[in-house]
């Protein structure tokens, strides 16, 4: 008889995406929260709360009591060595993004994968988003014609309890190209495909920390497309996923807004409120002429529920990770790419 019991999963971390992570495992239906891993003394509460053991350490972990699986939502200099250890003990990781704070430190991981064939899932959750996937079809459907150009924008206003909270994230290694442009690379790579070339300026101007809180961007895919994004963590502005997308209610919704708009020889579609537009004759395209316009429907459900439902049968070996560790390193090199170009001034190739 198949085993039918949950899938057991511990926690490494304790931060606001360690928090969100024990959530869905308490309330999925086949996989469950088997401990705790975190040394900071608010997590002693947290684990007493949850009915699970606490332990100060992966290694405490894995002697007292080997999970199927482990979700890694440490700072980011902690995630390549606590994931090469649990790697080193066969058990399944899901690997928070980014994969490492440094392409060197990815490359590495990646080759430890290779070369033990270990189940690593890297944490872009939006990639198990519905309102991508279907975004994801009506660009493959060709329903756009030839990919042109993609605007986006990730603008929002982080409260100084998020810095208080997580000194690190004032320093190099935090900072919003890393900590959350990284999210937006993804969602660009699945709609539009890869990034041959960046360029960008950054600023510091606002929130006066060692790193970036302000980013313009500009981007050429390989097949042609361009696009334009801007970034910045300290402007009072609703264009971001988490205050656009609906998936989760901890952010005030802005339903009319959108991140990105992507459009090709024969229509548009903004994302995430899927408004598509289209011209009714391919031969008629011109500015002078109406488009058809309509919405794409869509679910709109939270898309760390879906993660960690894959991640259990990434476990149980029923299914390959749908971000893998090479995906993670891909959008890393983008990243740190964008921060190259900030820096430099020039443009900055992404050779595959």
């Amino acid at each position: 008889m198949p085993d039918s019991s949950p899938t057991r999963i511990a926690v490494a971390g304790a931060g606001l995406i360690g928090r969100a992570h024990i959530g869905v495992l308490q309330r999925s239906p086949d996989c469950s929260l088997s401990a705790i891993v975190d040394p900071g003394p608010a997590a002693h509460a947290l684990a007493e709360a949850a009915g699970v053991p606490l332990y100060a350490s992966i290694s405490e972990l894995l002697a007292a009591d080997r999970p199927d699986g482990i979700v890694v939502a440490t700072p980011n200099a902690l995630h390549v060595p606590q994931a090469l250890e649990a790697i080193a003990a066969g058990v399944a990781v899901l690997l928070e993004k980014p994969i490492a704070p440094t392409v060197a430190e990815a490359r590495q991981l990646v080759r430890a994968v290779d070369e033990s064939g270990a189940r690593v899932l890297i944490g872009h959750h939006r990639a198990h988003s519905p309102i991508m996937a279907k975004a994801r079809e009506v660009v493959a459907s060709g329903r756009l014609g030839r990919l042109v150009a993609v605007t986006g924008s990730a603008t929002f206003y982080k409260p100084d309890e998020y810095f208080a909270d997580g000194p690190w994230r004032r320093e190099i290694g935090g900072g919003p190209i890393l900590l959350n442009l990284i999210h937006e690379i993804h969602n660009l790579r699945m709609l539009c495909g890869e990034i041959a070339a960046v360029q960008a300026i950054a600023s510091r101007a606002t929130r006066g920390h060692a790193v970036e809180d302000t980013v313009a961007i500009t981007l050429r895919f390989a097949g042609g497309a361009l696009g334009s994004f801007m970034l910045s963590d300290c402007a009072a502005s609703p264009r971001s996923w988490e205050q656009t997308s609906r998936e989760n209610p901890a952010y005030a919704s802005s339903d009319d807004e959108d991140c990105y708009v992507v459009a090709g020889t024969d229509g548009s579609l903004a994302v995430p409120t899927m408004r598509l537009k289209t011209y009714a004759r391919a031969a008629d395209r011109s500015w002078f002429q109406p488009f058809e316009a309509g919405v794409v429907g869509v679910v709109r459900d939270d898309p760390l529920v879906h993660q960690m439902a894959h991640f259990g049968a990434v476990v149980r070996g029923e299914t390959a990770p749908l971000v893998n560790a090479r995906d993670g390193l891909a959008n890393l090199r983008v990243t740190a790419a964008i921060a190259e170009a900030a820096a430099s001034g020039r443009t900055v190739e992404i050779h595959p």
